[in-house]
């Protein structure tokens, strides 16, 4: 059942059609083989109750349920969590189903949204995208917490080291055409496990996992970046066809000689328990 946020508790801003089906069909699979490490290292399986925080158009959630997990999804973009909807809902109606992955609920807005669907605790609670702005994560990870076992897993993630993404370079081109006197930081070193503990969480690990950003053309890797949300500022500043122009100027030093763009990332995790 899709019902409305809370005042107050604000994520990013909804994304067009495009861009969200830019995100589902491009960008969010650059993601799996993190999902895939936090789920092989928490065990997820029949008897994980799973809430994803910020769970966008739901792949993630797609691949816990096809462990078993029963899933619930939050997201502040109606039109993400539509694709979601696709992917884990297939019926005409809104709500709770028990399909062949096991049972899938999702709802617009943060994690108080999903207390109502509750019907026992969570044992694991994710929030994967690292675009989500650090003070409404830390609100819904409060917020989730109430909502979860003692003991339970909570999953942040986010950009590893500067050094290690290629695509902080690829960024800058969001900090100059927005004329940002402050550079887009992909990642600081401690950031994870300070909202871990600014969200009354316990450190409990942590991990790094490859996650190449791989696009069979320029156009698709365009498409792809610019529907994280992190050029939206430049766009704003300037237009959309001016920040696709540059954008696929800074990738070409990524380009291969098939065509096909490849920018090698290392992605950071950090388990902390309620």
């Amino acid at each position: 059942m899709l019902v409305s946020s809370a005042p107050g508790l604000t994520g990013r801003p909804e994304r067009t059609d495009g861009s969200a089906r830019d995100w589902a069909e491009i960008q969010e699979r650059m993601l799996v083989p993190l999902y895939e490490a936090v789920y092989e290292r928490l065990e997820v399986g029949p008897q994980t109750r799973l809430l994803g925080v910020g769970c966008g158009a739901g792949l993630a959630l797609l691949l816990a349920a096809a462990r078993g997990a029963a899933v619930t999804g939050v997201d502040r973009d109606g039109r993400r969590l539509a694709l979601a909807r696709e992917r884990l809902l297939p019926a005409p109606q809104w709500g709770a189903r028990r399909s062949g992955y096991g049972q899938a609920r999702l709802a617009l807005g943060g994690p108080e949204c999903a207390a109502a669907q509750c019907g026992s605790a969570f044992t694991v609670v994710t929030a994967f995208d690292p675009t989500l702005p650090a003070e409404w994560l830390v609100l819904a990870l409060r917020s989730a917490a109430g909502l979860a076992r003692r003991g339970a897993a909570v999953v942040l993630a986010g950009w590893g080291p500067p050094e290690r993404c290629a695509t902080a370079h690829v960024l800058r081109v969001a900090e100059r055409l927005a004329g940002l006197a402050e550079p887009v930081r992909v990642s600081a070193r401690d950031d994870l496990e300070e909202r871990a503990h600014d969200a009354g969480l316990r450190l409990d690990g942590s991990g790094r996992v490859a996650c190449p950003f791989a696009y069979p053309d320029m156009d698709s890797a365009v498409r792809g970046l610019v529907s994280t949300g992190l050029f939206d500022t430049a766009i704003e500043a300037t237009d959309r066809p001016q920040v696709d122009k540059e954008l696929a100027e800074a990738l070409h030093r990524y380009r291969r000689p098939d065509g096909t763009v490849r920018m090698e990332n290392v992605f950071r995790y950090v388990v902390a328990r309620v």
